[in-house]
This record gives structure tokens, sequence and C-alpha cells, in this order.
């Protein structure tokens, strides 16, 4: 009975709480919202992705759902705009990932050059006295120690 009911009367029927329609509505659409999303994505994976996400929000985006146009267009226009919101969030997730290969790049960087600072000090320290090295070690420990101590 309900597979012959019209998609903007289970809609209707879904929007008030209605499973058995919601279910329907579902299985009757989610084809089309795939094949959509895979046009729109060019990926498999990320077509699955979407289509599943569109299918979780589904329920709170019927809310907005007035009635004016066809639901089949109502929900293509949902796939488009998640399909967008997918495209945002990979612009700014790899804007991101190029900016951590940029804090990357200066991390290692910063190690290098404490790593040649620390080699210089080491060859120095290797031509002093004894004494004076144990000097040297008690100053540069009391440093960092106070360094520390002001983090």
């Amino acid at each position: 009975m309900l597979m012959e009911t019209t998609d903007e009367t289970l809609a209707l029927a879904a929007r008030s709480g209605d499973r058995a329609a919601f279910g329907v509505s579902l299985a009757r659409h989610y084809d089309r919202v795939f094949r959509l999303a895979w046009r729109l994505s060019g990926s498999r994976a990320d077509a699955e992705d979407l289509a599943q996400e569109v299918c979780a929000v589904l329920p709170v985006k019927l809310a907005s759902w007035r009635g004016e146009v066809r639901f089949s267009t109502w929900l293509y226009r949902v796939v488009m705009n998640a399909a967008h919101d997918q495209r945002r969030r990979a612009s700014v997730r790899a804007k991101a990932s190029d900016g951590w290969g940029d804090w990357e790049i200066a991390r290692q960087d910063e190690i290098s050059a404490e790593a040649e600072r620390l080699d210089w000090l080491t060859a120095a320290m290797t031509q002093l006295s004894p004494e004076l090295c144990d000097t040297v070690v008690l100053i540069l420990a009391e440093e960092m120690t106070q360094a520390e101590a002001a983090r």
C-alpha cells in the first residue's frame, strides 16, 4: 500500500514521524541519491559517504521541506548541498594539511639547527680542560632548569 503512495505523501508522513513511510521513501530514492552523489563527487567511496550522510540527516532535513516543489527535486537539492559541503570540508582539510606540512618543515628545520648547535657545543667542550668542562655543564644545567621553570 505504501509503495503506491506518492513521494510527497510519503515525505509528509515521514516528516510527522512515520518510520515506515520514511523507509519506503528512502528505498525508493536511494539509488538516485547515490547516482547523483557519484556524479557530483566522481568517486564511489565519496558517493557512498555522501549518500549515507544524506540518509542520516534526511529526517531532520524533512522539516524544511514545505511541499512547494516535488519531493524528488527537493531531495536532489539536499544531495547537491551536501556535495558542496563535502567539497568545502575537503578543501579546508587540504589547506589544513598544507599548513601542517609547513609547520612540520619548520619544526624539522628547528630540530636540525638545534642539533648543529649541540654538535658545535660538544666539539667545543672537548677542547676544554675537565674542570672547565664541568663548570660549563653546571652552568648549562642551571640555565636549562630556569628555562623550564619559566614555561
